[in-house]
This record gives structure tokens, C-alpha cells and sequence, in this order.
């Protein structure tokens, strides 16, 4: 009995995992909670609208129970299933539900049904549920590659942004404090203290320039001008910060590359939580459509890649040969930096993790056990001088 709820545990853990597969179960499960958390914020913003609440209010109220019966179960199945987590399983099944519940995706799951059972529980404002309903919108961050690159991006460059906050902050400090020595004694209600100046720096520097508050002395106006420069440098600066963090995050994953997909690939499966997440780095994503060559022969090698799902087709000159869900291939001649000795072509849609040679010579520089494994299957192709030319390994061809 205990055995087959395990059983079931981790099938609902794999499920509801977005790294577990691209179809099936789980995306129809995903799709599902993604049309939920739509639909209850149109339904939210609708809501708003006095005459729309009056017309259609019990059908707004069943969206809201449907709606919050999938979150809850949702949510339920999440703790549940938390101690799948593979660098949670050695906690215990209540150490790991707690440790998922004040993660980011947890606080954000249980933020999204709280609304809910306040309305039940508490007599609070109407407009203030509506408004905590809209908190469900960061759960489409799960589903998402896009925001989930973009979290990336402004995580990758918090120290940064931080610094432009800082250069900001001074900014502001300083043009308030000039303004006021300017304009101070003629425009007392606006400009009589710091403080006061302080506003009109802050929506001058944000180029938002309200016009509740104008110099009228030409030093002050010589002041404006300046802010005004120098507000359109602050806005410019965190703007080009961010978008190239972004489109870096965009270029090196085209589809999100994720703690469980990484640790279920048979070659890191050895690895700790935290060699994973450093392998996390330099892994590029890509997506493959059917029928896409994915390298030629002849062409310089500079990657290594690993099926995630997926199938592939190796041409040798003498034999094709198929490569399925955690097989790699192009090893050797990315060690090399030699070229291609075959044409690899996608049988059907394909995810592939690439790692590029230099980083490659580098991780297995770092990580033995996995330099150990690759030299191992080179040498059971191509023997211990490594004297062969092809990119397949024996262990990837069919027995």
C-alpha cells in the first residue's frame, strides 16, 4: 500500500513537473491550469464593473469555486508531491513540503487560493479580494519561458541595477537639494525644503514631469534642464541593463532549462544538487523540428549535445543509426575541435541540450566523474589512443 501511494506520488509529481515532458498528462495538465488562471483574471478585471457584477454575478462566482477548487487541489498535490524533488528527497516528506511551501512557487500557489477562504472567513472590503485575486497572474511565471528568462535576467544582474538604484537615489538627493536652493525662497510651498523638492526630482529624473510643480528663476530653469538630462540617462541605463541581460537569457535558452531536467539526463545523474545547478549554466537549450539537420559532416565541431526528448538519426558513411531521450552525441569531436564525421538529422520534434567545447574541456576539468564516463565510452569506440574520427560512442549504439 505504501509503495503504490510512492508510486502515485511521483507520477503526480511528474506531471505537474513542466521540466518532465513536452506532452501527454502533463501538458494537458499545465494547459488546463494555465486556462484557469486566465480566465479568472478576465473574469477579476470584469468583475470590477458594477453593472457587469449585477448581470452576471452568479456566473463570475462559479468561475471563482472552479477556479479555486483546481488551485486548491493543485496546491495539495504540490506539498504532497514535494518530496520527489530530487534535492529534497533526503528531507523527509514534511521537512520537504515545508521547504516548498516558502519557495517563491509555493508563497505564490498559496497567495493565489488565500483570497478565497478570506471571503469566507473574514468580512474584508470587496475590492480588496479582487485585487489579491490578480496575485494569481505570477503563477503564469511557472508556464512561461519568457518570464521565467526574464526573472533570470534580473536576477543575473541585481548588483547592477541595485548600483543604478543607488546612482538614482544620489541623483534625485542632489537635484532636490539644488532646486531648493534655487527656487526656495520664491516658490516656498513647492520648493521651501528638501523634501518638498524631492517630488518634483523624483517625476522629473522618472521623465514623467507632472508641471504641478515648474521653476521660474533661470538658475532653476538651468537646473530643470540638467535633471532632465540626466533623467533620461537614469531611465537608459537600467532599460539597456535589462534588455541585453534578456536577450542573452533568450539566445543561450530557447526553451527553459530546469534543476529536474538536467538531473534526470543519465550522464549527470550522479551529480549533487549543487554540481547540477552549476551544470544548469552552461547548457543551451534548443528546440528541434522535424526533419532539421542538426549538425553536418564535414562542418568544425563545437558542441556536444544530449537528447532530451526526442529522436535523432546519426549517417555514418556505412550505417544510420537512432539516438532516443538521454543518449548524447558529437562528444568526441567537440574535444577535438575536429570536424564532423557524420550528419545528424531530427526523426521528429527534438529538445537537445548543447555544451560547447570549451566548456565542456572545462566541466570535465571540474568534475571527474563525468570526464571519467565520456573518456570511458571515447575509448570503447575508438580505442585508448583515440586514433577514430566518429562522434557515437559504443554505448549509444543498439545492442
Amino acid at each position: 500500500m505504501q509503495a503504490s501511494l510512492r508510486g502515485v506520488r511521483r507520477r503526480l509529481y511528474v506531471i505537474l513537473d513542466q521540466s518532465a515532458d513536452v506532452g501527454g498528462i502533463s501538458a494537458s495538465a499545465n494547459w488546463i491550469l494555465i486556462g484557469a488562471i486566465v480566465v479568472t483574471l478576465t473574469a477579476t478585471v470584469m468583475q470590477s464593473v458594477p453593472a457587469i457584477e449585477a448581470a452576471h454575478g452568479r456566473a463570475f462566482a462559479a468561475v471563482e469555486y472552479v477556479a479555486m477548487t483546481i488551485f486548491s487541489i493543485e496546491y495539495g498535490l504540490r506539498l504532497w508531491g514535494a518530496v520527489e524533488h530530487p534535492p529534497w528527497q533526503r528531507l523527509g516528506a514534511l521537512r520537504a513540503a515545508l521547504r516548498w511551501s516558502i519557495s517563491p512557487s509555493g508563497l505564490i500557489d498559496l497567495a493565489a487560493i488565500l483570497p478565497f477562504w478570506f471571503s469566507f472567513l473574514l468580512s474584508t472590503d470587496f475590492r480588496i479580494i479582487l485585487v489579491l485575486r490578480l496575485i494569481r497572474f505570477f503563477k503564469l511565471g511557472r508556464y512561461s519561458p519568457a518570464m521565467r528568462s526574464l526573472l533570470e535576467a534580473l536576477y543575473s544582474e541585481r548588483r547592477a541595477l541595485f548600483g543604478c538604484f543607488v546612482i538614482l537615489c544620489g541623483a534625485t538627493l542632489m537635484a532636490a537639494a539644488l532646486m531648493h536652493l534655487a527656487e526656495g525662497s520664491v516658490q516656498p510651498a513647492k520648493f521651501g525644503t528638501i523634501p518638498d523638492a524631492m517630488w518634483w526630482a523624483i517625476v522629473t529624473l522618472g521623465t514623467v514631469g507632472y508641471g504641478d510643480a515648474v521653476p521660474i528663476t533661470a538658475i532653476g530653469r538651468l537646473i530643470g534642464g540638467l535633471t532632465i538630462f540626466a533623467g533620461l540617462l537614469m531611465v537608459a541605463l537600467p532599460v539597456g541593463i535589462v534588455a541585453t541581460a534578456f536577450a542573452n537569457e533568450v539566445h543561450r535558452r530557447d526553451f527553459v532549462v530546469t534543476w529536474g531536467l538536467v538531473a534526470r539526463i543519465p550522464l549527470f545523474t550522479e551529480l549533487t544538487a549543487v554540481q547540477v545547478a552549476d551544470v544548469m549554466k552552461l547548457l543551451r537549450a534548443q528546440k528541434i523540428e522535424k526533419g532539421t539537420i542538426i549538425a553536418r559532416r564535414g562542418e568544425p565541431a563545437h558542441s556536444m549535445y544530449l537528447i532530451v526528448d526526442g529522436e535523432v538519426e546519426i549517417k555514418l558513411r556505412h550505417q544510420h543509426i537512432r539516438l532516443g531521450a538521454g543518449d548524447f552525441f558529437g562528444e568526441i569531436a567537440a574535444l577535438r575541435q575536429s570536424r564532423r564525421s557524420a550528419t545528424v538529422v531530427a526523426l521528429r520534434p527534438t529538445r537537445l541540450l548543447a555544451l560547447d567545447s570549451s566548456d565542456l574541456h572545462s566541466l570535465m576539468d571540474r568534475e571527474p566523474q563525468i570526464a571519467s564516463r565520456i573518456w570511458q565510452a571515447a575509448r570503447e569506440r575508438l580505442g585508448h589512443e583515440l586514433e577514430g574520427t566518429d562522434d557515437l560512442v559504443e554505448s549509444e549504439l543498439p545492442a
